[in-house]
């Protein structure tokens, strides 16, 4: 990166990813994915996404991981672990602008599916967890944005809000550290880190914060419309240099 301002601007985006991943229990991928791939290029955005989610997802499961499902995490866990790789394979691969595209449409429609609830009877049972962690490691891993398939999979079968956000964190850390050990971690100045690190801190202390004072519903709905625009940006922004 060159210049403070743009390393401030991408403290800001990891900050705001990270604050609501903390608040609402997912979405960093959702809001910061698209900005990072902007900023950085989609390989490098991508990857530092990756590095930033399994983070904030393991200060989340610190004070919940006695309630996390562990028995209906296998099958998504092993799933997700056998399409990484692909999506790896695949990101290393295309043109950046296909990347751009390529992000911004799976974010956007990552988002719409959430946010319309889909009901789908391919995603219950064996079959569904199968799917859905298929899907969600290979988006994980070539876009960024693997929560979503695991939300509507958790959706799908009746999870409350309660059962579903510590099991979506022990899944962020394992699918993140998957799609990292793919890749490799992204290549920033040690400034950057810092300054990474640092927002990653301070937007979980936020996000826990707000937690308190944010009704759930408002949380999620300010997460979707952050993620549609910037999933729409960056759908733009490929499909402009292609």
């Amino acid at each position: 990166m060159n210049g403070w301002t743009a390393e401030l601007a991408l403290g800001l985006v990891v900050l705001l990813g990270s604050s609501v991943q903390r608040l609402a229990g997912i979405g960093f991928a959702l809001v910061a994915a698209p900005a990072l791939a902007l900023m950085l290029g989609p390989a490098q955005g991508v990857l530092l996404a990756n590095v930033s989610a399994g983070t904030i997802s393991a200060i989340g499961l610190l004070g919940s991981w006695r309630r996390v499902r562990l028995a209906a995490m296998l099958p998504l866990v092993a799933a997700a672990a056998c399409t990484v790789p692909a999506g790896a394979w695949v990101a290393a691969r295309l043109p950046v602008p296909a990347l751009l595209a390529g992000t911004g449409a799976v974010v956007t429609a990552a988002v719409l599916l959430v946010m319309y609830g889909a009901r789908l009877p391919s995603l219950r049972g064996a079959r569904g967890a199968l799917a859905a962690g298929a899907a969600s490691g290979f988006m994980n891993s070539s876009a960024g944005v693997g929560g979503p398939a695991v939300s509507l999979y958790a959706l799908n079968a009746g999870w409350t809000t309660r059962e579903f956000v510590p099991s979506a964190q022990f899944y962020g850390v394992v699918v993140n550290v998957l799609s990292v050990s793919a890749k490799g971690l992204p290549r920033l100045s040690g400034s950057v880190w810092l300054l990474v690190a640092a927002a990653v801190a301070a937007g979980a202390l936020i996000g826990a914060v707000l937690a308190d004072r944010v009704p759930e519903r408002r949380a999620r709905r300010i997460v979707l419309a952050l993620a549609l625009g910037g999933g729409l940006t960056t759908l733009v922004k490929g499909l402009s240099q292609l």
